[in-house]
C-alpha cells in the first residue's frame, strides 16, 4: 500500500462538511491508496455518512467506530495502528483537499528522497470556496538534507503536520503516537518525526483548504482547551528529553514550550474572559518559572517578543495584580482609541 490517509472525525455532519472532504479525498489522481477514517464516538449522524462510504466505496474506505471518545489524538492512533502504507497523511473531517494533493507530494518525495514532504494551504471561511488567505508552510531554508541548523529551524517553526506526508517507519521505528483525550495533540509531538527525518522537502503550491468555522478548535477558547495547550507544552518538553534532543536543542525548544505553554495560552486567556481569575495567572506565572526559568535569557526571546509583549510578561513576573490592571487599562484604551475611528 503506497498511502494511508487518516481521517479523525467527531460530529462533522452539519453543513455537508464530512461530506466535502470525503469526496476530496476519495477522487485523488493517484492509485494504491486507502482511507481511514476513524469516528471519535460522535454523537450526531457521523458515522451513519462513514458507514454509507464505506459501502459505496469499498476498495478506498475503511471506517473505524471508537467505542470512547479519545479526541483527536486517540482518534489518528487508532488510524496508525490500523494503516498499511508505506506514507501517511492525516487530514481534518471539516477541511478539503486538491485532486492532485497527495499525488505531487508522493512524486516530490519520490525525485528527492524525502521522508516527509509538505505543502501551503489556504484559509477559508466558505467551505468549498477556494478563496481566502494562503499560509506558507515551512520555507527553503528549512528543507533539503536536514542538518542542525535546519532541525533548529523546524524546531522554531515545525508548521501543520495536516498538510505534510510522512514516511510511516518515522512513526512506527521510533514509537512516536499522539497524546490523547486532549486538544492540541499535534503541538505535543509535530515535532518528533521532523526531528528523525533525513530530508524533508516541499511542493510549493497551496493543495490543502482549511476551512475556518466557530466550532474550530483554533476559534474555541475555554479553560479545558487553554490548559490542554499547557499540558501539550509539557508533554513537549519531556518527549523532547526522554528521546536526547533537549541537551543539544535546547533553546529552540525552550522558546518553543515559552511560546505554547505560557504566551500564547496567557494572552488568549486574557483577551477571551471577561473576569480574569488571579489564582489562574499565579498558576501560569508558576509554570513558566519551573519549566522554562530562563525564558528572558532566551535568544529567540530577544529576537521575536516584541517589547510591548516583553513589558507585559516583566510586568506578570514581578506582581500578577499589577498586569492584570494594567492589561484591562491597556484593553480599554485600545478599544476607546479604536472604536471612534
Amino acid at each position: 500500500m503506497r498511502l494511508s490517509i487518516i481521517v479523525p472525525v467527531y460530529n462533522m455532519a452539519a453543513g455537508g462538511k464530512l461530506n466535502y472532504c470525503l469526496d476530496s479525498l476519495l477522487f485523488q489522481k493517484l492509485e494504491d491508496y486507502e482511507i481511514i477514517a476513524v469516528d471519535d464516538k460522535s454523537t450526531d449522524e457521523s458515522l451513519e455518512i462513514l458507514r454509507e462510504y464505506e459501502r459505496r466505496y469499498p476498495n478506498k474506505m475503511r471506517v473505524i467506530a471508537s467505542p470512547e471518545n479519545q479526541r483527536q489524538g486517540g482518534a489518528k492512533n487508532v488510524g496508525m495502528d490500523a494503516a498499511q502504507g508505506e506514507w501517511i497523511g492525516f487530514v481534518d473531517s471539516d477541511d478539503w483537499i486538491s485532486s492532485e494533493m497527495f499525488s505531487k507530494l508522493l512524486a516530490k518525495a519520490d525525485s528527492t528522497g524525502a521522508d516527509v514532504v509538505g505543502c501551503d494551504y489556504l484559509l477559508t471561511e466558505k467551505l468549498g470556496k477556494e478563496e481566502g488567505n494562503i499560509e506558507v508552510n515551512n520555507w527553503p531554508e528549512q528543507t533539503g538534507i536536514l542538518d542542525d541548523d535546519k532541525y533548529r529551524k523546524l524546531i522554531l517553526d515545525p508548521g501543520s503536520m495536516v498538510i505534510k506526508i510522512y514516511k510511516r517507519a518515522l512513526f512506527e521505528d521510533n514509537h512516536i503516537r499522539f497524546p490523547e483525550k486532549m486538544f492540541y495533540e499535534d503541538n505535543a509531538i509535530g515535532v518528533l518525526p521532523l526531528l528523525y527525518a533525513g530530508r524533508f522537502e516541499r511542493v510549493e503550491e497551496c493543495l490543502y483548504f482549511y476551512y475556518q468555522h466557530q466550532a474550530s478548535t483554533v476559534h474555541t477558547v475555554n479553560m479545558s482547551r487553554l490548559n490542554d495547550r499547557v499540558k501539550a507544552a509539557q508533554i513537549y518538553l519531556e518527549e523532547c528529553k526522554s528521546r536526547g534532543f533537549y541537551e543539544k536543542y535546547k533553546g529552540e525548544i525552550d522558546y518553543k514550550v515559552f511560546e505554547l505553554g505560557y504566551r500564547n495560552t496567557v494572552f488568549s486567556y486574557m483577551q477571551s474572559v471577561k473576569r480574569v481569575s488571579y489564582g489562574y495567572l499565579v498558576q501560569m506565572k508558576r509554570f513558566l518559572k519551573e519549566y522554562v526559568p530562563d525564558f528572558s535569557d532566551n535568544i529567540y526571546y530577544e529576537k521575536y517578543m516584541d517589547r510591548e509583549n516583553k513589558k507585559l510578561i516583566g510586568m506578570h513576573m514581578k506582581s500578577t495584580l499589577l498586569f492584570i490592571v494594567y492589561y484591562k487599562l491597556l484593553q480599554t484604551y485600545r478599544a476607546v482609541r479604536y472604536g471612534k475611528r
